[in-house]
């Protein structure tokens, strides 16, 4: 480094340079940034919202996003220099910036743990330990004794340039590999370096081409069919690629070539006469760098046509929008709220703009992307988990570079690089599924969104049949604007319910496992007119869990407060909090008894007592379980819309918003799980989604019908449902909410205090709620109480709710005061080693 600030300049080139520090963003929970300095040659090469390469500590290398350039040298440490630049160009944009330090100040993270969730891993850089042999090191000629290990190490690195220490311990197969590395590195053998490597890489495919020659020499052509006659094989390569690339058409055609695996793709082609036309000089082979998203030109673009209805609405949120910045479309189920989003969407680029819309679920990105993608094209990016780093690493940079102007993702979309966004949809607003529970940021993609559309001056459209009650409170008082459409598109109706009282079905001796005969009797009906049925369960697994007839023995998880799932299809039991797993037992560990039965029942169960009832059905099941490869979500739903499947069983994947145009039965299993929760939020919960998962039925014209299944069948909930009555859901719950101080009335943090001695956390619960209730007052703190779950992770929990009335409290003070109460908390000699997570509007 001493080398960069010792330039020996002729006094008729001496120059003036300003020192320059950036602040970095980096991707550590630190709550402050970090500033290096920038070697003079960078000053003009390093850019706010670019990747550069730091040191940090003694021997972390790590990449960092630069937040900020300035000429003020940090006061309290010595500022280390920047060791290199990434990027030419930012990428991160300035609105992003913004965004990403409003989100770690709301919901109370650092910025570093905000870009390691909004970074894909591919444009992060991995710092590994690595080894390799010491520069004046010679195996051969270096008289120095080398236990066993020692050798095997040298060994393989004069054959690899080096070995990470993984690498090694795998060489010595288990054995304490640190020891022999810290020997050989006294010894000078070895040195440890940290190789720093960007992870993006774009795909590449081989490809092959004629040589140039034969293309430009018909003669030569000719000369080279007659010396390939005796090689038949490669006779046939030779033809295969004329067909495929006709040269004697446009010779033009050759440069681009045909990628390698297309040419053996009739049976009797083989790789190796591929690669002895390549060594004979016949075809060359090159690299190409290709799209991981290619454009389908082949497929028309369509137009969409809105119906009178449609149309209306539509203009309705265009003359909202010239007043207000956030409109609420609250359309009933199946009544076309997406072909009012692609209208919008149009009028949008047509502007220039970009467009982000996001949905609550992967399996709703797989359908509404094929429609999306016949009228946009090109132009449309899609991005969420599945994908491969590599693929969301594209994904942003195609939407830095233009290329994506429309995209369709799920919550971590709220990420990505838009400079010019103009409009973002959030459908199905009112799902928790856009809160992020763990790990930091907390943060509920609905609300981030609308921030992000605030910032870039953009509009956002929430749509939803079942609004959340704070979304429909902001339209109530005036705050958002409200279009409603209360019509289904065409026809359609929406879908009759019928409540089963399946504890009258037991006494009569009418459930067949878990359906009532009304049920299956209903299901068999539509399977005989090719009809199609979705069943829902909110559970998934075989059996919630199992227990010994005899001793009532239960198996319970090792690390969590909560029992074993039993999963049938590997037969294990799963817990479903920390993913730990065991095979089923044969007998009760207890009491030796044989007699262990299944409890309840989850989805597997469901999927398997119906090929039992229904043998002829063609049944699906789409829960997490299934859908865990990159196409499965995919390969569910085209089958079902193919009519391939009939029956499909699922969890509340199942509920939202997807568009099966043959489905005329819904049956919910076993309503009661769902309404009776522990929640100020159960029964608008349980109404959005019973409404949401009835609305899958009968959207074509077809007669729907909705069975569900209870015990309670005078429940209050049901007869909203029934009538499909917001309205009156909402007058119901926000009376309530204003009665006992809840959202939207009151702002809610929710704080964890975790520790793996029971005693230790519920001490440290008890400091803190006092502490908190000395700074907020009494009122505006509630507990510490102990969680329904209160063991996760071998760590006990002890929750502290904070109600701040949304009106009269200066927000970012009392978080200030919060953060000090946690702080303080952390000090005391009695809770070293305690955490505490803060949760910003839990939900």
């Amino acid at each position: 480094m001493s080398e960069l600030l010792n330039f020996n300049y002729p006094p008729e080139q001496v120059v003036e340079r300003v020192t320059l520090f950036a602040d970095v963003i980096l991707p550590l929970p630190l709550p402050k940034l970090y500033t290096y300095r920038i070697p003079f040659e960078m000053n003009d090469d390093v850019l706010v919202g670019a990747r550069v390469i730091v040191q940090f500590g003694s021997k972390k290398v790590l990449s960092c996003i630069v937040a900020e350039i300035h000429e003020n040298a940090p006061a309290d440490y010595q500022a280390k220099y920047i060791l290199d630049y990434l990027d030419d160009k930012p990428i991160v944009t300035t609105p992003q910036l913004k965004l990403f330090k409003w989100i770690a100040d709301y919901y109370m993270c650092t910025l570093g743990e905000v870009i390691n969730a909004a970074l894909p891993s591919a444009l992060k850089l991995s710092s590994e330990s690595r080894i390799q042999l010491h520069p004046h090191f010679n195996p051969e000629e270096d008289e120095i004794d080398l236990a066993l290990q020692e050798e095997k190490i040298i060994f393989a690195l004069q054959n690899n340039q080096a070995l990470t220490f993984t690498e090694v311990g795998n060489l010595l197969q288990g054995k304490s590999y640190h020891k022999f590395i810290k020997s050989l590195i006294q010894k000078e053998a070895i040195i440890i370096f940290e190789q720093v490597s960007d992870k993006f890489a774009p795909k590449v495919v081989k490809k092959v081409r004629l040589s140039e020659h034969f293309v430009q020499d018909e003669g030569m052509l000719e000369e080279l069919f007659n010396q390939l006659t005796p090689q038949p094989k490669q006779l046939d390569v030779l033809l295969n690629y004329l067909q495929k690339v006709p040269v004697h058409q446009d010779v033009h055609l050759n440069y681009k070539g045909i990628e390698k695996s297309e040419l053996t793709n009739v049976p009797h082609l083989s790789a190796s006469s591929i690669n002895t036309l390549i060594k004979k000089g016949v075809l060359e082979q090159f690299d190409q760098i290709v799209s991981r998203f290619p454009a389908d030109y082949s497929q028309k673009l369509l137009p969409v046509a809105l119906s009178e209805h449609q149309e209306q609405a539509k203009d309705e949120i265009l003359g909202l929008f010239k007043e207000k910045d956030t409109v609420l479309l609250h359309g009933v189920t199946g009544s076309g709220k997406t072909e009012v989003y692609i209208d919008l969407i149009k009028h949008a680029l047509e502007g220039g703009g970009q467009v982000l819309y996001l949905l609550p679920e992967i399996a709703l990105t797989a359908q509404i992307v094929t429609r999306l993608m016949k009228v946009f094209g090109e132009k449309l990016g899609v991005y969420h988990s599945k994908f491969s780093d590599n693929e969301r690493a594209e994904v942003w940079q195609g939407i830095l570079s233009g290329r994506f102007q429309v995209v369709v993702g799920v919550r971590s979309s709220i990420f990505l690089p838009f400079h010019d966004l103009s409009l973002v949809i959030i459908d199905e607003e009112h799902e928790a599924s856009y809160k992020q529970y763990d790990p930091a940021p907390r943060y509920n993609a609905r609300e981030t969104a609308l921030m992000m559309a605030h910032l870039q001056g953009a509009k956002t459209l929430l749509g939803s049949a079942t609004p959340s009650i704070e979304t429909y409170y902001n339209c109530k008082t005036g705050r958002w604007g409200l279009v409603t459409m209360s019509k289904r598109f065409g026809e359609a109706q929406l879908p009759e319910i019928e409540l089963v009282n399946t504890r009258e079905e037991q006494h009569r001796k009418n459930m067949h496992s878990h359906f009532s005969g009304k049920l299956l009797t209903a299901i068999e009906a539509r399977l005989q007119r090719h009809e199609q049925v979705i069943l829902f369960q909110n559970r998934r697994g075989y059996a919630p869990f199992i227990s010994c007839d005899e001793c009532s023995w239960i198996p319970k998880c090792n690390f969590c407060a909560v029992s074993l799932s039993y999963h049938k299809y590997n037969n294990e039991l799963r817990c479903h909090y920390c993913g730990y797993h065991e095979r089923m037992p044969h007998d009760c560990p207890a009491c030796g008894a044989t007699t262990l039965k299944s409890m309840g029942f989850g989805t597997e169960k469901v999927e398997d007592e119906l090929k039992l009832l229904l043998p002829n059905a063609d049944i699906q099941r789409m829960d997490l379980d299934t859908t865990k490869k990159k196409n499965s979500y995919q390969q569910i739903i085209s089958e079902f819309e193919s009519g391939k499947t009939n029956v499909l069983v699922g969890t509340q994947m199942v509920t939202k918003g997807l568009d099966f145009e043959n489905v005329s039965l819904v049956g919910i299993l076993n309503a009661d799980t769902i309404i009776n929760f522990p929640d100020f939020r159960a029964h608008e919960r349980a109404y959005q989604l019973f409404v949401q998962v009835s609305g899958r039925a009968g959207r074509r014209g077809k007669t729907g019908s909705v069975i569900i299944q209870t015990r309670d069948p005078l429940q209050p909930i049901f007869s909203k449902v029934s009538s499909n009555d917001y309205q009156s859901l909402y007058e119901h719950e926000i009376e309530e909410r204003m009665r006992f101080n809840y959202p939207p009335f009151v702002r809610m943090i929710r704080a964890t205090v975790k520790h793996a001695d029971e005693k230790v956390s519920e001490n440290a619960a008890i400091v803190l709620a006092k502490d908190l209730a000395d700074r907020l007052g009494k009122q505006q703190v509630l507990g510490p109480e102990v969680p329904y779950i209160f063991k996760i992770r071998n760590l006990f929990l002890n929750e502290v709710h904070i109600k701040l009335p949304r009106e009269s409290t200066n927000l970012r003070a009392a978080k200030a005061q919060i953060a000090q109460a946690i702080f303080n908390l952390k000090l005391l000699p009695d809770f070293k080693g305690i955490r505490v997570v803060a949760d910003v509007d839990p939900v």
